[in-house]
């Protein structure tokens, strides 16, 4: 089975929770941060691109991402680059990665650490 996040229902919020209580959650997170996008120089995750890592009981991970813009260049690789960073991960079963564009990125979804390192705070 491959783990796709839910699609919220009308009046659900855009993003669906990630599964933050799965015992794996921690080593995906630090996996994503492992992932950079090449022309800025902060890890997908603390760019707020990382939208929900969805784990279900057998360890099969669905992870629902965006980039800064549809036109990135690395727009094709980058959700292989994501499922590469997952996968060897001990414990990972099968990893799904999934592109969307909405609810739209924006400066606002990063971490205080991004806004840090990129000058905004």
């Amino acid at each position: 089975m491959n783990v796709t996040p839910e699609t919220p229902m009308e009046g659900a919020p855009l993003i669906a929770p990630s599964d933050t209580d799965h015992p794996l959650y921690d080593a995906i997170v630090e996996a994503c941060r492992t992932v950079h996008d090449p022309e800025i120089p902060v890890n997908i995750y603390d760019l707020g691109l990382i939208y929900t890592i969805a784990i279900d009981d057998e360890a099969n991970v669905g992870i629902k991402m965006s980039l800064t813009a549809p036109g990135c260049p690395v727009a094709g690789e980058m959700p292989g680059w994501v499922a590469e960073a997952v996968e060897p991960l001990p414990g990972v079963k099968t990893v799904n990665v999934e592109l969307v564009w909405e609810p739209q990125w924006g400066m606002d979804m990063m971490s205080d650490e991004a806004r840090l390192e990129m000058g905004f705070m």
